[in-house]
């Protein structure tokens, strides 16, 4: 599965047992209702009950602390769990209490299945964007570390501009010629409108956006791909409850534990706006723990500042 990939590299120098084991996936993204998810999670459930049985239970906990238990005894491997984009049904209603209540009470009825399923738990992967701590799932979950700010993984979702021309010199060669111009000078297009983002102090680091690029060597167009492809709905619902008119996203700041340790929040809009992809770490302020915030690329800037324009008549600002 894994040959050709950089991963053999440490196979082949690291004594390592690989194991089939069971992996549970959900995926949380779409769903924007109680209802919706908790169908998903239920449905998702049902499908590995009909390899390893059905359970007597009726609640999504009891039924997955089944599910894991039976994985476990049968194969005599512990499992594996990945719910991918656990965040979005909760990120999508964050401006509607009612619902947004409605979703916690389905997050707290599945998560601390995991807390009491360790021993037949290898390891949880959760993915997602915003981060809602206050949730039974991370009080629960005590063990999960958060990867967000560690130097180390700062690199891993996105792509650097090294692994672009490592791994793309021909879609480069000919997107250049199409467009008639040179490789240098595509690649500092391209670096302009989806570059920027740093996810540590670090800021050495420095990485694109991984969706925007592959759609732009694939269409030979440099252009605007993140609002298309939805992320711009968060921002509607903050620009049109706030005024956020004065602020100058190019030069403001949030307070180390406020970006680091605190919930998305619709009180902090600029925590929501970092969270969210739209603000990038310029710099740490070491002595007066801030992080100072701005935009990250021309890709981002169009987004915020056509939105920001097209709800309250705003000029989109050049720079």
């Amino acid at each position: 599965m894994f040959e050709n990939l950089k991963i053999m590299d440490l196979e082949h120098t690291l004594e390592h047992e690989w194991v089939k084991r069971q992996v549970f996936e959900f995926n949380f993204g779409g769903f924007e209702t109680a209802e919706a998810l908790y169908d998903h999670i239920s449905g998702k459930i049902t499908e590995y009950e009909e390899i390893y049985g059905k359970s007597v239970y009726k609640n999504l906990k009891d039924r997955f602390k089944s599910l894991m238990e039976k994985a476990f005894t049968a194969t005599g491997h512990h499992v594996a769990v990945i719910v991918d984009e656990y965040d979005a049904p909760l990120q999508h209603t964050l401006f509607k209490k009612e619902e947004h209540e409605k979703l916690i009470l389905i997050y707290r009825s599945f998560f601390p299945a995991l807390k009491d399923c360790e021993k037949y738990l290898k390891c949880l992967f959760l993915t997602g964007v915003t981060k809602f701590t206050s949730l039974s799932l991370f009080t629960t979950l005590n063990t999960v570390s958060i990867l967000g700010y560690l130097p180390e993984y700062s690199k891993a979702l996105g792509l650097t501009g090294q692994e672009i021309l490592d791994n793309f010199q021909f879609q480069l060669e000919e997107m250049a010629e199409q467009q008639g111009t040179t490789v240098s000078q595509l690649l500092a297009n391209m670096k302009a409108m989806y570059d920027g983002y740093h996810f540590s102090e670090d800021t050495t680091q420095e990485v694109y956006n991984p969706f925007s690029v592959i759609n732009a060597l694939s269409d030979k167009k440099i252009i605007n791909y993140w609002a298309a492809s939805g992320a711009s709905k968060l921002l509607s619902d903050i620009l049109k409850r706030d005024d956020l008119s004065g602020v100058d996203f190019d030069n403001c700041s949030l307070d180390e534990d406020e970006l680091q340790l605190d919930d998305v929040s619709i009180d902090n809009s600029l925590l929501i706006l970092y969270q969210a992809g739209y603000l990038t770490i310029k710099s740490h302020n070491k002595k007066l723990e801030l992080y100072e915030l701005c935009i990250p690329n021309k890709e981002v800037r169009n987004t915020l500042y056509t939105e920001k324009r097209g709800i309250s008549g705003y000029d989109i600002v050049e720079r």
